[in-house]
């Protein structure tokens, strides 16, 4: 398994992306459906983020990323997680964690304090991840409508 720096553009990621969000669609829960927005490079750009895809055997089987945001305290840099997914042909291998992980160390690499995500109470096993890697639940910091869930992770310095 490794990770390959990209754009949410690439065809690629591109394809990854779509997955994920034809996975959410079928299966969200939402009052309101499922709103789909691919990712633009720009945020995914170092030094605001980076964009990863999960290879194994060099085929792709999952992705996700990181991008700056702006923190509501003001001694806070804050980093969200992003799309993070795994195929299901991958899944129960720890991929998602060990993709969690890498987004954490490249957002510390980043000058991060903090990373932060939302989630919807649907996916289950994406929010049991979370908390099992450390984050806690806070109150929203966007107005994301596919969201019901809001995490945040200080992480070391």
């Amino acid at each position: 398994m490794k990770f390959r720096e990209t754009l949410p553009s690439d065809p690629l990621a591109r394809a990854r992306l779509g997955n994920y969000f034809q996975s959410r669609e079928m299966g969200f829960t939402g009052e309101t459906g499922y709103t789909i927005v691919f990712p633009g490079d720009p945020q995914f750009t170092p030094p605001h983020g980076v964009f990863l895809l999960v290879e194994v055997d060099h085929e792709p089987i999952g992705c996700g990323g990181i991008r700056h945001l702006e923190p509501v305290l003001a001694d806070e840099k804050w980093f969200e997680v992003k799309h993070l997914w795994i195929e299901p042909a991958g899944r129960g291998q720890r991929l998602g964690r060990r993709l969690l992980e890498e987004l954490e160390r490249r957002a510390m690499g980043f000058g991060a304090t903090h990373a932060v995500l939302d989630t919807n109470a649907s996916l289950e096993a994406a929010g049991g991840l979370y908390l099992s890697a450390g984050y806690h639940a806070i109150e929203p910091y966007n107005d994301n409508p596919n969201a019901t869930n809001w995490y945040k992770k200080a992480l070391p310095l």
